[in-house]
């Protein structure tokens, strides 16, 4: 496997960290305190591609590996893991339309997500079914040319901000063969919005939970077939796991190098930090993490790429590795800082709230390690 990336890559990535430290840099700590919805800025980030990087090129997304993703995630997670997330759901949610959607919702809904100027929010979590989520209730009835949804929807990043839905519903019977997937105007009429959730971090973004009361969605806008919508939900964890893997990996980068900065310049017992054996064993052990947890990372996001049989054992196990030891990494540079990594003078303290809820989402860790172990015991799957 070569390991290094190539001069088209290493652009790529460059073009994230200049726009990372020219658009998110500056403001991130402001929209973190004010809960601010940087709208603007996605669009920004549409004009670059950063709305689309391996959304279908016949919508106007930039068609590239999970891989060239990877790259662009991790250089504006290691600035701002909040709002970068949010942008890793948008992503997902553009490739679901170009990969699943009819002709009339590419047309419709296509170009404006891959550019930006659309926004769109993923709603598969409900408030009776998180990680068992082939026992949601939302439903979608068929009447006529529409189909009426009915329900609630639980944690949504971006609801009430963003313009489209990815919405997955029951059509059929009970368990994951009778849910179906659809494309959702998030203005249509019996959708209601909760109020905005407050949480420990993720503030850049917008949680609330959702109402459907008879909402009456376009038959075209069901996402591939009647009951693909588990599959489709699963194909888009795999990616969103290796999409909030990457931003732990950038948290973890991030705070890696503000505690490479405060060890140089601050100065103990008549020398800078950075020359105790015991802080410098500390930092090595950082930065072993950090590199381990992005390789876990990478290896997964070929493994997607190249359609492997056991992608998806590799995706939980990049997601579980890289979230825990990046929220370490995190909390041993806010350690690192003493006093001032409790300050929000310092960006330690947001990356450490903003890298928690990594190990919570897209799956719980818990569950991460009951899909490697179901695959490597009863499937006899091997890692080798």
């Amino acid at each position: 496997m070569d390991m290094e990336l190539s001069p088209e890559q290493q652009a790529f990535a460059e073009a994230a960290r200049d726009f990372a430290m020219g658009e998110l840099a500056p403001h991130a700590a402001r929209w973190d305190e004010e809960c601010i919805f940087p709208i603007e800025t996605f669009k920004r980030a549409g004009q670059m591609g950063f709305c689309s990087i391996y959304a279908a090129e016949d919508i106007g997304g930039l068609g590239l590996p999970r891989l060239d993703a990877t790259l662009v995630f991790e250089e504006m997670a290691a600035v701002d893991p909040s709002t970068t997330a949010f942008l890793t759901i948008h992503n997902m949610a553009t490739w679901m339309v170009g990969q699943w959607g009819t002709d009339t919702v590419r047309r419709q809904w296509g170009p404006d997500m891959a550019e930006g100027s659309k926004l769109a929010s993923y709603c598969l979590t409900e408030p009776g079914s998180g990680s068992d989520a082939a026992s949601l209730t939302t439903r979608a009835e068929l009447v006529g040319d529409h189909y009426v949804l009915n329900g609630a929807k639980a944690f949504i990043s971006g609801g009430g901000d963003t313009d489209v839905l990815i919405v997955m519903a029951r059509t059929g019977a009970g368990g994951p063969g009778g849910v179906s997937a659809f494309v959702v105007d998030a203005k249509l009429p019996g959708i209601t919005y909760g109020r905005k959730e407050n949480k420990m971090g993720w503030n850049s973004q917008s949680t609330r939970g959702i109402k459907f009361e008879n909402v009456q969605v376009p038959a075209n806008h069901l996402l591939g077939q009647e009951g693909d919508g588990f599959k489709i939900a699963m194909r888009g964890l795999d990616g969103g796991r290796i999409n909030i893997a990457t931003c732990s990996v950038g948290a973890a980068q991030g705070a890696l190098d503000a505690a490479r900065v405060y060890m140089h310049e601050r100065k103990q017992f008549n020398q800078p930090l950075a020359g105790f054996q015991a802080l410098q064993f500390k930092f090595a052990d950082m930065a072993t993490h950090t590199v381990a947890a992005r390789q876990m990372v990478r290896l997964a996001a070929c493994k997607l790429d190249a359609g492997s049989p056991d992608a998806s054992t590799y995706c939980a196990m990049a997601k579980r590795l890289a979230t825990d030891l990046g929220f370490q990494v995190c909390l041993d540079a806010q350690q690192l800082h003493g006093g001032y990594g409790y300050l929000k003078d310092y960006p330690l303290e947001r990356l450490v709230r903003d890298s928690r809820v990594h190990q919570i989402l897209e799956g719980t860790n818990e569950i991460m390690r009951v899909i490697i172990a179901r695959q490597l015991l009863e499937k006899g799957a091997d890692v080798r």
